[in-house]
């Protein structure tokens, strides 16, 4: 894939597509794919640069680590050129301070989007907003060698680059309060076994296992895929007779449109 022309090549993203299967690559691997506004931007854009074409997006790190998460000329007085440093946010007004964290987020929410399935392959370090990267994807394939870790709560923040809500969803509440609260390491095997990662391979398996995974995604029918993923996330909103009411409704839609009979 890296062969291909990029859509979009930027502050350290690049977004290349393949037919049915995009891929954003985080490209600052000198500094270990550190995080900041600009990238963020880029991320956001990237989303927004999808051709409707595209049904599975890939989510990757050029070399050792995933993402070493905030890029720490954030936490200094100096900051990052053009970019608002922390104390610069903290005396901003409230609804400053909300629109700006707002925008930041916004690199983290498109994957969740109905009509494609986000893959993270992560290798390496994961933490902080990194962490919360891999987050935001819907299926995570990890190295043998991953670090996850949220590191915002030891450095006196809250996670808030959207991390929160999927972290709880996938290995609880108990056990997510644990990780963020201790910023400690999450390793592949308990990865695995919270359901963190949905799969664990060695490192020089991990693009192989993710092509196999999108190819695998790609085999059913796409409309299909789109009403089963809005199905699933929502079950944790809906009540369980809510829930079956989403069902018969999605798949009236379905058996309309496989019969050629829909509105």
């Amino acid at each position: 894939m890296a062969s291909l022309d990029p859509v979009l090549d930027k502050d350290g993203v690049r977004l290349t597509v393949d037919e049915a299967i995009a891929t954003v690559t985080l490209t600052n691997a000198a500094k270990r794919n550190v995080q900041s506004p600009a990238l963020w931007r880029a991320l956001a854009e990237a989303g927004r640069a999808l051709p409707g074409s595209v049904r599975v997006v890939v989510l990757r790190g050029e070399g050792k680590s995933f993402s070493a998460g905030l890029d720490r000329q954030m936490f200094t007085p100096e900051g990052i050129d053009g970019e608002p440093n922390f104390i610069d946010l903290a005396r901003s007004s409230d609804a400053e301070l909300d629109a700006t964290i707002a925008e930041y987020q916004e690199a983290f929410t498109w994957w969740r989007r109905n009509d494609v399935v986000s893959i993270a392959a992560v290798q390496g370090h994961a933490i902080g907003a990194g962490f919360q990267l891999a987050l935001a994807c819907d299926l995570r394939v990890v190295a043998d060698d991953v670090q996850f870790a949220m590191r915002e709560t030891s450095l006196g923040l809250v996670p808030d680059l959207t991390g929160t809500h999927p972290l709880v969803a996938l290995v609880g509440y108990a056990r997510a309060l644990e990780i963020c609260a201790t910023g400690r390491f999450v390793l592949a095997e308990e990865a695995l076994a919270t359901g963190l990662a949905n799969i664990a391979v060695p490192g020089g398996q991990l693009d192989d296992t993710v092509r196999d995974l999108a190819s695998a995604l790609l085999a059913a029918p796409r409309d299909a895929v789109i009403e089963t993923k809005a199905l699933l996330r929502g079950a944790q909103e809906r009540s369980y007779e809510e829930q079956r009411a989403a069902e018969r409704a999605a798949q009236a839609r379905r058996l309309r449109d496989l019969a050629g009979v829909g509105d």
